[in-house]
């Protein structure tokens, strides 16, 4: 049974349903030997590349779809490679065999916090798409006198260079003065939407993190930077978000969401300590400064072991 190309290759997890049908637009994909065009259909049997490299052909009960956060800082890009060299949101995920992470949505260089990777391209594709309308919930934080009116404005809808957009829900969660924060919701991701929107009001966005997407929430305890492969049973939620059938097998076993708490553990209480010291006017730097140099200390006086000769047999 023959399937079309692009869905064999995100299902394959070489990217989302989206970026193989420019893949193949740009024709950097070819099928036995020739250059695909879209609209392509292949057999499990047919040898596919990608930029010159094998592609190995998942069918789909082979594939185990998996998911995780990553608490992505300000500063890095959504891109695998940067011309620039600047750091990319690729750089600090787990690596995994005979797949790939595909980035479900981006955030800008600018915008921090929750964002999805997965290896199945199909559900990445559809969780971007705006018809399955995927709520998408971001902590805005705008200068700039905001009234009612301009509030109002924005759940109705402005227009954009790209089109009509508003927020599905928008909540003020305090500030002061012209410094407020507010909490938005939209179900699609155009890029630089919210920033955009709020531009077109004459506000400015100061600081933007993504707090949620669908009811996944960025974990409390999650450092940025930081990554946390989600359960079966979230896996599944977003699966079913966007009809796709039920994951039954894990890769997640027990024992790794035991490390995880323990780990999540470690940090929560050295930031507790952190804040501790802070509060009691103690600088951490200066803590760790007189903890290596006692550590040096300690060291120089230790006695020197001589090494004992060895005694022919």
């Amino acid at each position: 049974m023959s399937e079309k190309l692009q869905k064999v290759l995100a299902r394959s997890g070489v990217g989302s349903r989206r970026e193989m049908e420019e893949y193949i637009s740009a024709g950097r994909v070819t099928v036995d030997g020739k250059v695909a065009t879209l609209g392509d259909r292949i057999n499990a049997n047919q040898q596919v590349r990608v930029d010159g490299h094998p592609v190995k052909i998942a069918a789909e009960a082979e594939q185990v779809c998996r998911v995780i956060a990553y608490h992505k800082p300000e500063g890095e890009i959504c891109s695998r490679i940067d011309p620039e060299g600047r750091p990319t949101v690729f750089d600090r995920l787990p690596k995994i065999k005979d797949s790939r992470w595909i980035a479900i949505g981006r955030l800008d260089i600018n915008t921090s916090g929750l964002l999805l990777f997965t290896t199945d391209g199909e559900m990445a594709n559809r969780l971007m798409h705006p018809k399955f309308e995927v709520e998408r919930e971001y902590a805005v934080r705008v200068f700039g006198d905001v009234n009612d009116a301009m509030i109002q404005k924005l759940r109705i809808g402005v227009e954009l260079e790209d089109g009509k957009a508003n927020f599905k829900k928008i909540k003020a969660m305090g500030g002061e003065g012209i410094n407020r924060w507010f909490h938005v919701v939209l179900t699609e991701g155009r890029n630089r939407e919210v920033r955009r929107m709020w531009e077109s009001q004459g506000a400015v966005v100061s600081r933007l993190i993504r707090i949620r997407y669908g009811d996944l929430l960025l974990p409390k305890h999650l450092p940025a930077g930081g990554y946390a492969e989600y359960p079966l049973e979230d896996v599944n939620y977003l699966r079913k978000l966007v009809h796709l059938s039920a994951e039954t097998e894990s890769l997640m076993k027990p024992e790794d969401r035991d490390e995880r708490r323990r780990r999540m553990a470690g940090i929560k209480r050295a930031v507790r300590k952190h804040q501790i010291m802070v509060q009691s006017g103690v600088k951490p730097e200066v803590v760790k400064a007189e903890k290596a140099a006692a550590a040096e200390k300690a060291k120089a006086k230790k006695p020197k072991q001589t090494q004992k000769k060895r005694t022919r047999i």
